[in-house]
């Protein structure tokens, strides 16, 4: 078949766009490495003018995003003739950059590199804090930050809620509106669970993790279990921070960081599946989309959903420790000399209201999720204030979990998102959970043997599911016409219940 030729100004205007993704695409690389180093290996000292530096540069990555050259050649490519001609690929790209043109296009430079800065600054000014459980001094920064947040909502633009249009920018399409009934419907279940667990629920032996588990061993196990749930660790690595976070810096080099507690195995553990779930979904995009926008997630919430998935639905059922416990087992034979596979099972998913969100069981996780969304509503909204939130935190902790910190580093300062302007990304973890359900319903009746290829550790057919459905995407659909292309609906907060329901009604003999 003969290939269509392209007018000449299309072509040319594609071979400009093609040239301007990728400067965009490499400029990102070297930030995300640059973010990396600076949380995990840049000594303290240098931190600060090399915040400025990173500011710079991202501010250089703004200004290619909302030029004159990106505006015309998205005009060109969006006109409805040349669209037509324009392959599914191409089409994407321009919607992506289109979608943030139209967005940022009125934010002026100086202004963006002002916030950029003071973000690569405020996230040492937050571990500082959180290190010394003091607020007053990470206060300035997160003021100035929260100023800026309602600056850029206004600027984006919104139809209800100042709140919708920095949520957009982690989940396309998804408002205040949409999320309150689905988050409504999950607090309301998720709270009567919790009640019956309390009330009738037998007791669960979580005592096992009470004691001291080697930082070291704990190490050697996350390198053992990483390649054998998927993780490819010649295109990846695993390193230590304050906080556990995955960094892509192109498909072949994904990095993976997770934090360890001597007397919280769990929290190395899950928070190293976790982590994977992110860096198994950016190792398996389409290579084709490498060094364009489409090398990433489709949305912050459909990564979460990955994260998720992998961390409770495969890395907390029985199946999954019925085929890793007696390694486990042999990297801490004095821990788990009396503990049978059955007991550990139970205990890795006993439900308990507590005050870190990294830390909690599946079912409370949310609740964690819908504090923040409440509080950052409230913030944009001008509803209360930076000054205002230990406070506001601590009450809504009681409120929603029957738990109070004793001091703001287990409290406010415990996440490091606001210090890097993450204000609505929060909900991304709970839209997660919700995807990620649904994604379970639909890969159970597609492989029928789901949980005995955990059980036999055959983790490559659900990774190979998961590339072949998910992964190889990356940003090519939105997320709503992916979960849509997946699962066969729109997202349904439905799935979740039920999968709360059924798992801890088994675990907890109710």
């Amino acid at each position: 078949m003969e290939q269509e030729v392209l007018d000449p100004t299309l072509q040319k205007a594609l071979e400009q766009f093609k040239a301007l993704d990728e400067k965009i695409t490499h400029f990102s690389s070297i930030i995300g490495l640059a973010d990396w180093d600076q949380k995990v290996m840049a000594p303290k000292k240098g931190r600060h003018v090399f915040a400025k530096a990173t500011g710079t540069l991202r501010t250089e990555v703004f200004k290619l995003s909302v030029s004159k050259e990106m505006g015309d050649l998205l005009e060109t490519l969006s006109s409805s003739e040349n669209a037509k001609a324009l392959d599914m690929t191409t089409k994407a790209k321009v919607r992506e950059y289109k979608e943030y043109y139209q967005k940022s296009k009125s934010i002026p430079a100086d202004l963006f590199q002002e916030y950029s800065i003071l973000t690569a600054q405020a996230n040492d000014a937050w571990e500082e804090a959180r290190a010394n459980n003091d607020f007053a001094s990470y206060l300035p920064y997160l003021e100035k930050i929260i100023q800026y947040r309602r600056k850029f909502a206004e600027i984006y633009g919104y139809e209800e809620h100042p709140y919708d249009a920095l949520v957009d920018e982690f989940e396309p399409g998804l408002t205040v509106k949409r999320l309150d009934p689905l988050f409504a419907k999950l607090r309301e279940s998720s709270v009567k669970l919790l009640e019956r667990i309390q009330q009738h629920g037998k007791p669960r032996q979580a005592e096992v993790f009470n004691q001291a588990f080697d930082i070291e061993k704990q190490k050697e196990f996350n390198r053992y279990i990483l390649p054998l749930i998927g993780f490819d660790m010649e295109a990846g690595r695993l390193d230590e921070t304050v906080h556990p976070f995955a960094q892509t810096v192109v498909i072949g080099d994904v990095r993976l960081t997770t934090r360890y507690l001597e007397k919280n195995v769990r929290s190395a553990l899950f928070g190293t599946i976790h982590e994977a779930g992110h860096g198994i979904y950016e190792q398996h995009v389409n290579p084709e989309f490498e060094e364009s926008v489409l090398q990433s997630g489709a949305s912050f919430g459909i990564h979460e959903s990955q994260s998720r998935f992998l961390e409770n639905m495969v890395g907390r059922s029985k199946e999954f420790w019925n085929y890793f416990f007696p390694k486990l087992q042999a990297y801490f034979p004095m821990q788990l000399e009396n503990i049978s596979g059955e007991e550990f099972y139970r205990a890795v998913n006993t439900v308990e209201p507590s005050l870190i969100r990294v830390e909690a069981d599946e079912l409370t996780y949310n609740l964690h999720i819908m504090l923040r969304y409440e509080i950052e509503k409230a913030l944009i909204g001008g509803e209360i204030e930076a000054k205002d939130l230990p406070a506001v935190w601590n009450q809504k902790m009681e409120d929603y979990l029957g738990v109070t910190p004793s001091t703001d580093t287990e409290g406010v300062l415990q996440d490091v998102h606001w210090s890097f302007g993450g204000i609505g990304y929060f909900p991304s973890y709970s839209l997660g959970n919700l995807y990620a359900a649904q994604i379970l319903h639909t890969i159970q009746k597609e492989l029928p043997d789901f949980y005995t290829h955990i059980e036999t550790g055959r983790f490559d057919l659900i990774q190979d599911w998961l590339k072949e459905n998910i992964h190889q995407y990356g940003k090519l659909y939105t997320p709503n016409e992916l979960i849509v292309k997946v699962t066969g609906e729109e997202l349904n907060a439905e799935y979740l219940v039920q999968y709360l329901e059924k798992k801890y009604s088994e675990v907890y003999g109710l």
